[in-house]
């Protein structure tokens, strides 16, 4: 890893994270420098800084929005994109820095939170995944003059508007099975295959409450842009002076998606289409897209085999009644009981308190992942007869009894899950969008000139 943008990618790649995450760390890494550069002449006129925007009580100064406008300017310079004009440019960083600000404002509000623990774990991973020991990961942040607390501020943001999101949009989105059937049954007999498509995206948005003049200048835009990617101006360019869409400053990349997730009418378009070439117009509810395809390549169905386990458990609790000390205590005698001969089915429906207690501890066939991993690693280390010794989970309690094991062909339930994932995925792109709007309109913002502070 080089500089703090291959940071950034990491995370949007990698750990999930969005595309916003480019933006904060951009600030940083030309904050950082700024701060760890500048010298002052002794005669040297500084600039006084001023508010460019207001967001409910919260500000944002003109040093920030500089800071991510040079920064962002040589990203796409370093990528060799030209530039576009430079109030756009502005406008629209300034629109991203808003964004972020209300988020992590509405996060605060519903106490979404990270520990420290989860912060470094995370940071540790990125390290990692960068083939950097800490040491050298520390280094790579000094190098872009980005100081370690600096660093920790951003990611924990970042992971703050990632929750915020999992719970604001995913807690909107519903996937049916019979979704999923559908989803199945139409990729079987559809002609549009099930490749992979790696493509990138423009979004003219057009918002709800927009009258049929506004609709038609968003028409417009989006015509002028389709224009100059006819004309031959790299799509880099155009996405960052017209699209709406966040991660338009990194050029539209959607990465590689499965066909069917793109929904029938992209899918239909990108199927004819060669890499290199782009879409017309296509208009959906929430604006005006073009598309681009960047490449494809078939994604196969392997069969997938897992190991299964068939176990059953006794759970004892801790609560205001049951103190960890009384909760292990009662653990040890119910292991002693079953040690002297007691059956382990009758004694957890006598003494469990999970809701398995009825089925005598009965948990099914467990896949790896289907429980905590206290418990399955403990489970894991049985063999088919075998009962565990307490072990201790979030939960409480445990005596683990492993019945039986075997290697299950999982594929039908894998090609549902992955159908799952996809319906969700094409839905949130539209919820999401929905749902920025929203809280950008329910939130108080101030636009103010340089004139109007003199």
């Amino acid at each position: 890893m080089k500089n703090i943008v291959e940071i950034a990618n990491y995370l949007i790649n990698k750990a999930g994270f969005s595309c916003q995450i480019v933006l904060m760390l951009t600030i940083m890494a030309v904050a950082g420098k700024a701060i760890a550069e500048q010298t002052v002449a002794p005669n040297q006129v500084i600039p006084v800084d001023h508010i460019v925007a207001v967001v409910n009580e919260e500000i944002i100064t003109r040093n920030e929005l500089n800071d991510v406008i040079q920064n962002t300017t040589r990203q796409l310079q370093k990528q060799r994109v030209q530039l576009p004009p430079s109030d756009v440019l502005e406008k629209q960083l300034l629109e991203r820095l808003i964004l972020t600000r209300i988020q992590l404002q509405r996060a605060k509000e519903l106490g979404i939170s990270v520990s420290d623990t989860e912060l470094d774990k995370t940071i540790r991973n990125i390290a990692k995944e960068n083939n950097l020991s800490m040491g050298e990961f520390y280094a790579a942040l000094q190098q872009d003059g980005i100081g370690l607390s600096q660093f920790r501020d951003e990611i924990h943001n970042e992971i703050i508007v990632t929750r915020l999101k999992e719970r604001e949009v995913s807690s909107r989105i519903n996937v049916t099975e019979g979704e999923i059937d559908n989803f199945l049954r139409t990729q079987e007999t559809s002609s549009i295959g099930n490749d992979e498509y790696h493509v990138a995206h423009i979004l003219v948005q057009i918002l709800e409450q927009m009258d049929a003049t506004q609709v038609e200048a968003k028409h417009q835009r989006a015509e002028a842009a389709l224009r100059k990617l006819q004309e031959g101006v790299e799509f880099a360019q155009v996405s960052a002076e017209f699209s709406d869409a966040p991660n338009a400053m990194q050029g539209g990349d959607l990465g590689w998606r499965p066909i069917m997730q793109m929904g029938p009418t992209f899918a239909e378009m990108l199927v004819t289409m060669q890499p290199g070439e782009v879409t017309p117009l296509i208009q959906s509810p929430v604006g005006f897209h073009i598309l681009k395809l960047l490449g494809r390549r078939p994604q196969e169905t392997p069969v997938v085999i897992i190991n299964q386990t068939h176990a059953r458990h006794i759970l004892i609790k801790i609560s205001e009644l049951i103190s960890e000390d009384d909760a292990h205590r009662m653990i040890l005698q119910i292991k002693d009981r079953i040690d002297k001969g007691a059956n382990f089915a009758e004694t957890a429906k006598a003494y469990s308190e999970d809701a398995s207690a009825s089925s005598e501890g009965d948990l099914g066939w467990l896949s790896p992942g289907d429980t905590v991993r206290e418990f399955e690693q403990a489970m894991d280390a049985l063999l088919p007869g075998q009962i565990s010794t307490p072990v201790r989970t979030q939960f409480g309690w445990h005596l683990i009894q492993v019945i039986e094991r075997r290697s299950q062909d999982v594929s039908e339930q894998q090609q549902r899950q992955t159908a799952r994932k996809a319906i969700h995925a094409r839905k949130a792109e539209m919820v999401m969008q929905e749902w920025l709007q929203q809280l950008r309109d329910q939130v108080y913002v101030e636009y103010r000139s340089e004139d109007t502070q003199r």
